[in-house]
């Protein structure tokens, strides 16, 4: 803020030192075309230099026409910015511009007084945004974070059950993979995470849910066309394998497959990005097992199947920060029970007979 007076401060020292410096410029020889007749300013002159002379010595300047300047810049009339300019100059004491076959062409004194009052408009700009500023409350901030693919689920109900709390509240959103969104945790840039629990010290977490993996696939896939999939069909197909960081995906994956006596060695292994995954799928006519969220972003050539018999699912949990002090946290902790059995009984109504979720 101290900056910010400084910075006030200097916007009125620069219109005297705009003058002081061209004067020193100025020759007192004129040229043969002068822009301005010195008899007509005297008459003409109102008052002392202003940020609008400046701005309308900028404009001209910079387009080389009073005539462009006028219809383009400021929109006005160019008569009243010929006198805007013949005023500027009986202030400042010396010509600034003057006439040529090519146009308004700066003179020495004008070449020097562009500069400044470029920067005095700039100092004068960031004057009035920093009182707009102190003018203007800071807001507290409530930051959440999502796995990717689980806002679509979790951000709407979160917001409705916080609604009366975040009324005067700047809410941020985030997305990314559970190991960015546990470090943001860590360092405090984020209130609350839906992600998978992460091995992260000063970190909680409260279950909220189990996500059951789904076969992703190419629509046009021969396997496409069941309403569910055998994970004994998977064998031979080329399969996107997961990386082993973060390894929670991975775990439950290598765990199903060696349950239901498989032995798959993935064709593309080590992809830590759904999108990356699903992109894949579609180029490479592979499939995947990934978590039913993932289905919140198929493109239109890839399609979801569920798993034949007791599919295999992963944990999701909200993380936070144990030194967090926040009320909104407080209050939502307080509610997630509530939240969780809302989410759950909407993800049943979906996945129901004849529903887009349901099996085909």
């Amino acid at each position: 803020m101290d900056g910010e007076r400084r910075e006030a401060r200097k916007a009125p020292e620069s219109l005297v030192q705009l003058a002081s410096v061209v004067r020193q410029v100025g020759s007192p020889g004129a040229r043969e075309k002068d822009f301005v007749s010195w008899g007509a300013c005297l008459g003409d002159m109102e008052g002392a230099m202003e940020l609008r002379h400046l701005r309308y010595f900028v404009a001209v300047a910079e387009e080389g026409s009073l005539t462009l300047a006028a219809e383009k810049r400021l929109h006005t009339a160019q008569p009243s910015l010929s006198r805007q300019i013949r005023d500027l100059e009986y202030e400042v004491g010396v010509q600034l511009m003057s006439r040529s076959v090519h146009g308004i062409e700066l003179t020495a004194a004008g070449r020097a007084f562009l500069d400044h009052a470029r920067l005095a408009l700039t100092q004068a700009e960031a004057a009035a945004e920093a009182a707009r500023r102190a003018a203007q409350p800071i807001k507290p901030t409530f930051a959440m974070g999502f796995l990717t693919g689980q806002e679509v689920n979790w951000l709407p109900h979160v917001t409705s059950f916080l609604r009366d709390e975040l009324l005067n509240v700047e809410i941020r959103v985030s997305s990314d993979r559970s190991t960015m969104l546990a470090d943001d945790l860590q360092r405090g840039k984020l209130d609350i995470a839906f992600l998978r629990r992460q091995q992260q010290a000063d970190l909680e977490y409260k279950f909220v849910a189990k996500e059951p993996l789904v076969v992703i696939l190419p629509s046009d896939h021969p396997l496409a066309e069941r309403d569910a999939i055998d994970p004994h069909d998977l064998v031979g197909e080329t399969f996107i394998g997961i990386s082993r960081v973060p390894c929670v995906l991975r775990v439950v994956i290598d765990d199903y497959l060696q349950r239901s006596g498989i032995e798959i060695v993935p064709h593309l292994d080590g992809i830590d990005n759904f999108a990356m995954a699903i992109s894949l799928v579609a180029s490479t006519r592979s499939v995947a097992l990934l978590p039913a969220s993932t289905q919140n972003f198929l493109k239109w050539s890839v399609i979801s199947r569920p798993l034949k018999g007791e599919a295999p699912t992963i944990d999701l949990a909200v993380g936070y920060h144990k030194a967090n002090t926040s009320p909104i946290l407080r209050t939502f902790l307080s509610r997630i029970d509530d939240l969780t059995a809302r989410v759950s009984s909407k993800a049943r109504r979906m996945s129901g007979p004849g529903s887009a979720a349901a099996p085909r």
